[in-house]
């Protein structure tokens, strides 16, 4: 309960500051060129709100309203998701949005996602100016990588350091380098302390890649057991600190990630069964581990030690950490000005990143990816990390900036599309038709929030 309300307060103080920040945007732009703004809120408030607050001899009220699914920005004299239509069908006043000029409109159209991208590259800078970058080179990663069968056909064997391809030098292990190796002719990998080139196809699946169980590539991870927490179901079997497991249920194991393989199809099986005693059977599990004291094998099992449990799946949560492999840390501090340039490298290589990705959202494996604010939440880290919280709230800012901008009626987007297309031909769409497409966009909007998040619900009930 701790980690889910520590994860819920970073999910909403971030959200809070860059929607306040997104419509202030908006707030900037009508105020400097006279527009007048009627509500400034965060998050939705239909039928009635939390606070409201509006200045003596002020047009705007300030408040907070109850539906935490964003804020807005009431801009008099515009077709927004208020339907306002009594105001637009009276004749337009001189502080109104649509009385002034179409390049003042996509000013204040864009304001919010300009704010949201600025924001983002001065957290980054910042970021690096107080922290430092602080990552470890893949070529660093001594231990290498854990592959799957569908990358060791393409040539590469467990515990290849990778070093890069053809498209350059790979810097630290993530998604970049999962998008580099899709894209690339070659590979460049460390093996028996020779460099190997490894050829590939250059088409490879992003998605897949990042979705296949087990992964094309993971960090190898030894499986020895570091610490046991206490009252575990590891430690009530009987691990200790130094045991090396190397078999579960009669299946040889080289490393961690194949001890994390093996429990997730004994999850599969458990999400399946029918009856408690399926449960208990496919919980019946026998380790084979090595003790450092004598080097001998011995086997220890769940026999006797298994609780009895509404979720079954809790049972899986075996308690115990494996070695940390220790690796050199590369570190680069930046003055205050050099954090300014390096942060706008580090954010125009994230939304690269993510802009790039978007394309395997229009695909059935893409379509159950989407994540709701569930997800969203659960990219926070479970302790209270200022630096991890920034971090998190700058790319965040990013998708929003980018969300935002994408061409769908009720988006900025869509607004600022409208709005190009009046610059160009001079004709005004007019206002039922602007009606008409805000209806559309809020449906679109509606449904893409309603698969993201009904997939966060079939997660959780591991459906999906």
């Amino acid at each position: 309960m701790e980690i889910f309300l520590i994860k819920l307060l970073q999910f909403l103080l971030a959200i809070s500051l860059l929607v306040l920040l997104h419509e202030g945007g908006h707030f900037f732009f009508a105020k400097l060129f006279g527009i007048r703004v009627e509500k400034f809120y965060l998050f939705f408030d239909p039928y009635f709100h939390l606070f409201e607050f509006k200045p003596k001899n002020s047009e705007t009220a300030y408040g907070i309203g109850w539906l935490p699914l964003g804020g807005y920005c009431k801009i008099a004299g515009m077709i927004d998701e208020s339907f306002d239509t009594e105001q637009m069908s009276k004749p337009a006043e001189s502080w109104e949005f649509r009385s002034k000029p179409a390049w003042q409109r996509l000013l204040v159209m864009l304001g919010g996602v300009l704010v949201n991208f600025l924001l983002a590259l001065f957290i980054y800078a910042m970021c690096l100016f107080t922290w430092g970058d602080n990552y470890v080179k893949t070529k660093d990663m001594t231990l290498g990588m854990k592959f799957s069968k569908e990358a060791k056909a393409l040539g590469f064997q467990d515990n290849d350091i990778l070093v890069g391809t053809d498209l350059g030098e790979f810097k630290k292990y993530g998604p970049d380098v999962f998008r580099d190796m899709a894209r690339a002719k070659e590979a460049y990998v460390i093996r028996g302390g020779k460099q190997i080139t490894v050829s590939l196809p250059g088409d490879l699946d992003l998605l897949e890649m990042f979705k296949s169980v087990p992964p094309f590539m993971a960090e190898f991870r030894e499986a020895s057991v570091d610490s046991v927490a206490r009252g575990s179901l590891a430690q009530q079997m009987g691990l200790r600190k130094g045991d090396r497991i190397v078999a579960l249920n009669g299946v040889k194991l080289s490393s961690y990630n194949d001890f994390m393989y093996e429990v997730g199809r004994i999850s599969d099986v458990l999400a399946y069964a029918k009856t408690h005693a399926d449960s208990l059977k496919a919980l019946s599990v026998n380790l084979i581990l090595v003790r450092n004291a004598n080097g001998r094998a011995c086997t220890i099992n769940t026999h006797g030690v298994l609780k009895t449990s509404d979720n079954e799946q809790e049972n899986l949560k075996f308690g115990f950490y494996p070695k940390q492999p220790n690796y050199k840390i590369t570190h680069i501090d930046y003055g205050f000005f050099e954090s300014f340039p390096a942060g706008v490298k580090y954010g125009c290589n994230v939304l690269s990143g993510y802009v790039g990705d978007m394309k395997y959202l229009f695909s059935a494996e893409g379509a159950k990816s989407l994540g709701g604010f569930g997800a969203i939440g659960n990219m926070f880290p479970a302790e209270w990390d200022w630096h991890m919280f920034w971090l998190m709230t700058a790319f965040l800012s990013i998708v929003l900036a980018f969300m935002n901008i994408l061409p769908i009626p009720a988006l900025d987007g869509g607004h600022v599309l409208f709005l190009i297309y009046e610059m160009i031909t001079r004709r005004k769409p007019s206002e039922n038709f602007m009606i008409r497409a805000e209806y559309i966009g809020i449906g679109i909007l509606m449904l893409l929030m309603l698969v993201a998040n009904l997939n966060d619900v079939l997660r959780w009930l591991h459906i999906m």
